[in-house]
C-alpha cells in the first residue's frame, strides 16, 4: 500500500525543491518539529511581548497565558504532522492529549521558574530571559513528545538498539 503524502511531502516534490527531497525524507520528523517549533517560538515571543508591553501583565502570569495558547497549537501540529500521532480510539486520543498536556505542564513549571528567578527576583532583562527559557523548553518538549507522548509501539526497543 502506498503511503499518503501530506502537504509537506507534496511541497518537497515540487520542481526545484525536489532536489532536497531525499534529505527531507530522511530527516522529516526533525525538520517538521523545527518548523512548527519555530512557529510556536515566534507566537510565544510575540504573545509574551504583547502581554508585557501592551497589556502590562505580570511576567509569570503572562507566560502561563502564552503557554495555554501555544500548547493548543503544538498539540495539533505535533500530532498531525510531526509525530503522526493518529490513534484508533477516543480513549487513546484522550490518553495522548493528557500525556502531552502533562509533559507541557512540566516544562511550563521549568519555564515559569526560570522567568521567576531571572526576571522577577534577579531583575534581568525580560526578552533575553524569555528567549533562553524558550530554548530550554523546546528541547525538553521534543524529548517528552518523542519518547513518551507520540511513542510508536516498540519504539523504546528501537531506540536502545540505535545507541
Amino acid at each position: 500500500m502506498r503511503e499518503k503524502k501530506d502537504i509537506f511531502d507534496k511541497i518537497m516534490s515540487l520542481p526545484i525543491l525536489n532536489i532536497f527531497e531525499p534529505f527531507y525524507k530522511k530527516h522529516k520528523e526533525g525538520l517538521l518539529y523545527l518548523f512548527f517549533g519555530g512557529l510556536t517560538f515566534f507566537l510565544s515571543i510575540f504573545l509574551f511581548w504583547f502581554m508585557d508591553s501592551v497589556m502590562h501583565i505580570n511576567e509569570v502570569v503572562n507566560n502561563s497565558i502564552d503557554w495555554v495558547i501555544c500548547v493548543a497549537f503544538q498539540f495539533f501540529t505535533n500530532r498531525t504532522w510531526v509525530f503522526d500521532g493518529k490513534v484508533e480510539t477516543k480513549k487513546d486520543f484522550l490518553k495522548q492529549a493528557g500525556s502531552f498536556t502533562l509533559g507541557r505542564l512540566f516544562t511550563l513549571v521549568v519555564e515559569d521558574l526560570l522567568i521567576l528567578i531571572f526576571i522577577t527576583w534577579l531583575g534581568l532583562p525580560k526578552m533575553p530571559v524569555k528567549l533562553g527559557a524558550t530554548f530550554v523548553v523546546i528541547a525538553l518538549n521534543y524529548i517528552i513528545s518523542k519518547l513518551i507522548v507520540f511513542k510508536k509501539p516498540g519504539q523504546s526497543e528501537n531506540l536502545a538498539s540505535e545507541e
